[in-house]
């Protein structure tokens, strides 16, 4: 039991921190969208390299802020039905989908993006547009860490939900 509540708190620890870092990221957009936005339409000078780094950070903000989207509990889900159910319930379902659907796809994409960007890392994958941005195999490197990333938040929130039934069957056989 202590082992499983010290991995919560270190792989939620990580997604609180990497969340807080990521949030920059959002700042940073801004801000060369806007610059982009004023050479572009004010003085007439457009750049591919900007506009490359524009999807660049949006990458980078989707990609590695999904594992704190998920540990805070904000990532879209149709809330319609599971919003009304008991916390218990909800448990099951986070356990029963985490467990069925977001390891699988994570471990997935891991093994799946592994070539992919070994192949990139290899050539030194540069921007194929003229003027556009070097060390595009650096963004791609993202894939398989924001998906690690998100794995361990996944177990994290497995391992939580595992926690609160068994809580909430030890809650139950106490009150019968």
């Amino acid at each position: 039991m202590k082992f499983i509540r010290s991995y919560i708190r270190i792989v939620d620890s990580l997604s609180e921190k990497s969340g807080s870092i990521i949030s920059w990221f959002t700042l940073a957009l801004v801000l060369v969208v806007c610059y982009d936005v004023f050479t572009r339409y004010l003085l007439r000078e457009g750049s591919v390299a900007l506009q490359e780094l524009e999807w660049h950070i949006f990458s980078i903000i989707f990609l590695l802020g999904a594992a704190y989207t998920l540990k805070i509990d904000e990532h879209v889900r149709v809330d319609v039905f599971y919003a009304k159910l008991t916390e218990k319930r909800q448990a099951w379902i986070n356990l029963i989908g985490t467990i069925l659907f977001l390891t699988p796809f994570t471990l997935l994409v891991i093994y799946s993006s592994k070539e992919f960007v070994f192949a990139s890392w290899r050539v030194s994958e540069t921007s194929p547009d003229a003027g556009g941005l070097p060390a595009r195999y650096i963004l791609k490197a993202i894939i398989p860490v924001s998906f690690f990333m998100m794995f361990l938040q996944g177990t994290s929130l497995a391992l939580k939900s595992y926690l609160k039934i068994k809580n909430s069957s030890a809650e139950d056989e106490i009150k019968t």
